[in-house]
């Protein structure tokens, strides 16, 4: 019942990363369950490579609208894997909370086995919904950074507040971040706009109130959920780039 509120895939591209002008190539991996991802590796147009992002994205659309976050962040000097979670553009299965954070791993796995990246320099960015997937994955299998953008506290906290005539009870306590956050051991960056009609700022101030250091967390005045890289691209780059850049590599 409730999975119908959560995700939103759409089957298929209407945009491949050649159409915004970038190179790429196919990805194709296994989760430990059998489901058959797809996914599609954007090498760095900058000189000088910050190390390799893994993108999972929020709960609606496929990462065919996830281009713009492509563009700005391989100009910023990153490799970027974009997945599918499985029911998602061209993954196979039907997405559950579990299954997502499936799906994380094998990304993860598929990752690292790319020739051009660096395990110390691997960095998981988590947008929306996806931030939840990727704070799990770092609190297994921590990374060089974490970046969380437009992420909740937890579904339950999320649907309370569109939704306050729902008992509490009846909403299952999925993608508990909050809870986890704690377990952090990497570096946290809190990407947020201050105008955001989906996941209030507050989600994003409570978790980077939860984490332990090292974190930063950058505001983007005057904007929203949907919004902070169709407007800010070259600002999003370079908060990233700069923060990634005093990353401690051994």
């Amino acid at each position: 019942m409730f999975g119908s509120l959560i995700y939103f895939p759409s089957r298929g591209y209407d945009q491949t990363p050649a159409d915004a002008g970038l190179a790429f190539r196919e990805l194709s991996f296994t989760t430990d369950d059998g489901v058959r991802l797809h996914g599609w590796w954007l090498p760095s147009r900058a000189r000088d490579r910050l190390g390799q992002i893994l993108f999972c994205h929020g709960n609606a659309g496929n990462i065919g609208d996830r281009l713009l976050e492509g563009l700005a962040l391989t100009a910023a000097g990153f490799d970027v894997l974009l997945f599918d979670y499985r029911g998602y553009g061209a993954s196979a299965g039907e997405p559950d909370e579990q299954g997502t954070y499936r799906d994380a791993r094998a990304a993860r796995a598929a990752l690292r086995a790319q020739p051009e990246t660096d395990p110390a320099r691997m960095i998981y960015l988590g947008e929306s919904l996806g931030g939840a997937i990727a704070l799990e994955l770092a609190v297994q299998s921590p990374p060089a950074g974490l970046i969380l953008q437009s992420t909740f506290t937890s579904m339950r906290a999320l649907a309370r507040h569109h939704y306050p005539f729902v008992l509490p009870g009846l909403i299952p306590d999925w993608y508990p971040s909050l809870r986890i956050i704690g377990r952090l051991r990497a570096p946290l960056l809190v990407l947020h706009g201050d105008r955001d009609e989906i996941v209030p700022l507050a989600h994003g101030e409570a978790l980077f109130d939860a984490a332990p250091e090292p974190k930063a967390l950058h505001v983007f005045a005057g904007l929203g959920h949907n919004d902070i890289v169709a407007t800010s691209a070259s600002e999003y780059g370079s908060v990233i780039a700069g923060w990634a850049s005093a990353l401690r590599v051994p």
